[in-house]
């Protein structure tokens, strides 16, 4: 859920007894105020991937990614009808309706790949994106790619390699799924870039949010279990954390550069390691360190060079 950003002003509707903090809060550097926010939607998907897989040992994936679908088409919807239909107006709807698939088919591999991998494998495997964003623009937006982004790619994908240690006969059905659900999510990535060229935000996430939850809804029907009211508790949990993970990292990106706070985000790793010991009593293995710690540095790579780039043509 995109929200405006911060004002330095003090909000009126705040209780009294929190102004101090948002006093101090406000003293803070914009920098640490984004890092901060991104530390803490870190720790919402990291608590949400926790109950996706609690869940999902009952529960279809399908019918979880129904829930998240819903409850965030939920958060959006008084928003969009707010906005009204001049600004839902779209002439581009095969392209809503694609992007729409792709997000749900990222949604269901991601949950999947929680649910049936230890949450450091599968959380490593989903930084993979900005990877296959960098092919994709290649092929689709006919970016070019220099030697120096390429080599970061190709290191990243060796990481990749390295977790799944395809020779030892180790490699996990969920794990190719967690890989593909990457390759969706750097599919709506390019996407959205060429839908913001012509489509308002707010209707790029009203169609998301309709057709995804229309597409989760069938298949989330047909493998449906009955949850328990404690089971369903947590389903709307989901769909909470999920969307205010979101929001906590829209916020992050309004306070600070996007290349200073962003690598706050790989914090999940620590996350997910911690909190698959404590409930599941998953420790990943060597291999799989070693590969995440590529795939990170490979990412933050592709990161600071297109940050480079875009201040190169900025100053050009």
């Amino acid at each position: 859920m995109i929200e405006p950003p911060e004002s330095p002003a003090h909000n009126p509707m705040l209780p009294a007894f929190l102004i101090p903090m948002e006093r101090r809060w406000l003293t803070l550097s914009p920098v640490i105020r984004g890092a901060l926010w991104m530390l803490f939607g870190g720790l919402l998907f990291s608590i949400m991937g926790v109950l996706v897989k609690f869940l999902g040992q009952r529960l279809d994936s399908f019918q979880i990614a129904f829930f998240r679908a819903g409850f965030g088409f939920a958060c959006i919807l008084p928003f969009a009808l707010a906005a009204g239909t001049r600004n839902l107006r779209t002439r581009r709807l095969p392209a809503h309706l694609l992007r729409g698939m792709l997000g749900m088919i990222a949604m269901f591999g991601g949950f999947y790949s929680v649910v049936y991998l230890p949450l450091a494998d599968a959380t490593a495997l989903s930084f993979t994106r900005p990877l296959f964003v960098v092919v994709l623009a290649v092929i689709i937006l006919r970016e070019k790619v220099r030697i120096r982004r390429w080599s970061a790619t190709v290191a990243g994908f060796i990481g990749v390699l390295i977790m799944l240690r395809p020779g030892a006969g180790t490699v996990e059905p969920a794990a190719l799924v967690g890989i593909g659900a990457a390759f969706a999510v750097a599919g709506v990535v390019i996407m959205v870039k060429d839908l913001t060229r012509t489509e308002q935000p707010i209707a790029i996430l009203f169609y998301f949010g309709l057709v995804s939850t229309v597409i989760a809804l069938l298949p989330a029907i047909w493998f449906w279990q009955q949850p328990t009211w404690w089971e369903f508790g947590l389903l709307i949990a989901i769909g909470a954390l999920g969307a205010a993970g979101q929001g906590a990292t829209v916020r992050s990106y309004l306070c600070g550069e996007a290349t200073l706070v962003a690598p706050f985000d790989y914090i999940r790793l620590i996350y997910s390691g911690v909190l698959g010991w404590l409930f599941f009593a998953e420790l990943p293995d060597g291999w799989t360190w070693i590969g995440a710690a590529i795939i990170v540095a490979s990412t933050l790579y592709i990161a600071y060079r297109e940050a480079e780039l875009s201040r190169q043509k900025r100053g050009g």
